[in-house]
């Protein structure tokens, strides 16, 4: 495979990060994408700081030594606030991580009182109070872990009716604390929860939810244009889905992944 050709490389747990490969796709439509969902290591928002750290460097230290792709996406909030410069300094390539939308949301609202759902490891990381910090300031942000919107989305992809007593319960996490009756913007501070908006936002139709996503997408084609691999410019991409796990459990997701342009499984 030539280095134009070569793929971009997306990881996440499970499948929260196709949120992010799918504004990706919008933007290059032409470009290959390698996803691999390490679900023999999921969930990440339940695991130790160390655990994280180590696992996710190795994982893509072998994607990446058999797949050769030109760029990594870490599509996954709690990864990247823990294990993202451990990725750049053990790989010589460009490495685009995810970032919680304080920024834009802190810039939109005009009540003053910001929400971010994350997994409970990425709430509680110190880069997420550093964020508040730097775009925030004058702000109030609640904050709520919310780990069974994870499985929620996981189900969804698979077919299975979504539990709203879980979006419920996820949502009102946030409303209930005292402020959160001024909410006008939740930050979605996990790749999984995007895949639930429509679900998210029948609970709550007043509310806006916003993600990272499109951000990251001008992020990994920017990055791709400076190393000297444009993304492609024509033909029809075959994605290929890559599970840590058994091939034998996704195939209740293998209907909806073929939405997303995926014709090939493989297991590492």
């Amino acid at each position: 495979m030539s280095k134009e050709q070569s793929p971009i490389l997306f990881l996440d747990s499970g499948i929260g990060g196709l949120s992010v490969m799918q504004a990706a796709a919008k933007l290059m439509p032409h470009q290959q994408f390698l996803y691999a969902a390490d679900y023999a290591g999921a969930p990440y928002g339940t695991k130790s700081e160390a655990e994280i750290a180590s696992r996710v460097p190795a994982l893509l230290g072998r994607l990446t030594e058999r797949y050769k792709p030109s760029l990594i996406t870490i599509a996954c909030n709690t990864a990247c606030t823990i294990a993202l410069s451990h990725v750049r300094a053990a790989l010589n390539l460009p490495v685009v991580g995810t970032v919680p939308a304080i920024k834009p949301a802190s810039l939109a609202t005009q009540t003053g009182v910001i929400g971010l759902l994350g997994t409970d490891a990425t709430i509680r990381q110190p880069y997420i109070d550093r964020l508040k910090d730097r775009f925030a300031t004058d702000y109030i942000m609640l904050k709520h872990g919310a780990p069974e919107l994870v499985n929620a989305a996981e189900a969804k992809i698979r077919g299975e009716k979504v539990d709203m007593n879980i979006i419920c319960d996820a949502l009102n996490g946030l409303i209930n604390q005292e402020h959160g009756q001024c909410l006008d913007h939740i930050i979605l501070g996990c790749t999984h929860f995007p895949l639930l908006l429509d679900e998210l936002t029948q609970y709550m139709p007043e509310m806006i939810f916003l993600d990272g996503a499109d951000g990251i997408a001008r992020q990994i084609q920017r990055l791709m244009i400076e190393n000297g691999t444009p993304p492609a410019t024509q033909g029809t991409p075959k994605h290929h889905f890559i599970t840590s796990g058994s091939l034998e459990d996704i195939s209740a997701y293998k209907p909806a992944l073929e939405g997303y342009g995926f014709a090939q499984y493989s297991q590492i």
